[in-house]
């Protein structure tokens, strides 16, 4: 339990399991075709995968992270597949609280692996996922999960970061202990690949991929805002950073950091080789 009065715990009931299918339908949609039932949302926690919820003192869900346990590349891994939050908790670092909740579940059970996809151009999530969380991007898949049917996913081809996180590396804990970040205070020299700016106002489009030993790739502060304005630019911007992070990795290079710069607006990935 928070200091707060929120409890962390499995779900157990049937009306935990509903109000979970409620708050995914709440996140991504009524027409989300990829919501999980409570049959596996249950079958799933049968076999050491997670379905884990945060609850207030009424024992509301405020929150929940779901994800699958098996086998990858010979030793046990957990692939996390969902994490969703109520538009009223939003804010307060619960998202982050559940997935350290997640984590402790893991370990428990021997796993020290875990991964999960999200789209490279939401820059919340990628400061959360690399600089609140400690895990790392290591793979770009283009279109990874076709056509979606969640009006948050609507536009763009479901291009993808595959993250991998060390669950009993020392760095995570360090990170999660810490409760803060430290990436609006980096600043780099390292060239920005894939934008050209014009005033002030961003101008996406393409630019020759120089070689260096540290690039840094940019994206929006928040592409749901650039989506509403032009869902082109919007394009472009999938388009521009597909290319520079298909070209880096695919040459050695890794994600090694995510930096935001408060005063502008701006944010960037580091690629380092």
């Amino acid at each position: 339990m928070t200091e707060l009065g929120i409890f962390f715990r499995p779900l157990r009931t049937q009306d935990d399991y509903a109000k979970c299918v409620d708050l995914q339908q709440e996140t991504w949609g009524a027409g989300f075709g990829e919501c999980v039932p409570p049959s596996i949302l249950l079958v799933t926690q049968k076999m050491g995968g997670v379905a884990a919820g945060a609850f207030d003192a009424e024992d509301r869900l405020l929150g929940f992270v779901f994800g699958l346990s098996g086998v990858r590349d010979g030793r046990p891994a957990h692939w996390s597949d969902m994490l969703a939050v109520t538009k009223d908790a939003q804010g307060h670092g619960l998202g982050i609280q559940l997935k350290a909740y997640q984590r402790e579940l893991l370990l428990e059970n021997g796993i020290e692996v875990a991964y999960w996809t999200y789209d490279p151009l939401e820059a919340r999530n990628a400061h959360i996922n690399i600089n609140r969380l400690g895990a790392r991007p290591t793979e770009y898949v283009p279109d990874m999960y076709g056509e979606s049917t969640s009006p948050v996913h609507s536009g763009l081809t479901t291009d993808r970061f595959v993250v991998e996180w060390q669950l009993d590396d020392p760095r995570v804990e360090d990170i999660l202990a810490a409760d803060a970040s430290v990436d609006d205070a980096l600043t780099m020299d390292a060239p920005v690949v894939n934008t050209e700016y014009d005033e002030g106002a961003p101008q996406p489009r393409e630019l020759e991929l120089p070689e260096a030993d540290e690039v840094q790739v940019e994206v929006p502060w928040e592409i749901q805002s650039v989506k509403q304005a032009s869902m082109d630019s919007a394009r472009i911007w999938r388009a521009t950073t597909q290319r520079a992070f298909l070209h880096y990795l695919g040459d050695g290079y890794e994600v090694t950091g995510f930096r935001r710069d408060l005063a502008v607006q701006r944010c960037f990935y580091v690629l380092t080789r």
